[in-house]
């Protein structure tokens, strides 16, 4: 990896571009600056997440996904250079596995709502889809390891399935339960 930084205000982006780990610089409109800022909005929207209320197993596991993301952030800052382990992605496969056959099986569409913690895993949803994009994006233009691209789309699916675990889950010990899409067409067939 880079240097680490010392000083926070280097001035050196004035000029509208950045520099990333390999010590290059490129524009802050680049594909892959968008990525990066991607990623790192993932990771600070995971941080706000975590001041929630939730399973204990599940901060274990959004803790560990911020580790990760910051392997993500590091790897596409220096071309080349791989962080992001596909062990990684497996370990998100587990955690889907794990946390879905806890959930009923859906017969509808749920609305992103409910419990504020569900909510903000919804926005983790959205975000890491919108990060997948920026990767694609950048993929289109320069080779780039297939794991960060997996492990974005399974991140997204995961959070899904953890809103719809945290808007079940009460400190109280009662049972929530998510917010369900009420289509006007599926109301007037019924």
């Amino acid at each position: 990896m880079g240097n680490r930084l010392t000083q926070i205000a280097t001035r050196t982006g004035d000029n509208g571009t950045t520099g990333l780990g390999d010590n290059t610089r490129v524009s802050k409109n680049s594909l892959r600056v968008h990525a990066m800022g991607d990623v790192d909005e993932l990771n600070s929207n995971i941080g706000v997440l975590l001041c929630e209320a939730m399973p204990d197993d599940v901060r274990t596991l959004l803790v560990e996904i911020q580790h990760q993301l910051f392997n993500l952030g590091g790897e596409l800052s220096i071309p080349g250079f791989e962080l992001l382990k596909a062990d990684a992605v497996l370990a998100l496969d587990n955690a889907l596995a794990q946390h879905n056959k806890t959930l009923p099986r859906l017969q509808e569409f749920i609305l992103p709502a409910g419990t504020r913690a569900a909510s903000l895993a919804h926005v983790c949803r959205t975000v890491a889809r919108r990060a997948e994009r920026a990767v694609v994006a950048l993929e289109s233009q320069e080779t780039l390891k297939d794991t960060p691209r997996h492990y974005l789309n399974r991140l997204s699916d995961l959070m899904f399935v953890l809103a719809r675990v945290l808007n079940r889950y009460r400190t109280d010990g009662s049972v929530g339960d998510d917010v369900y899409w009420k289509s006007e067409r599926i109301l007037q067939a019924g």
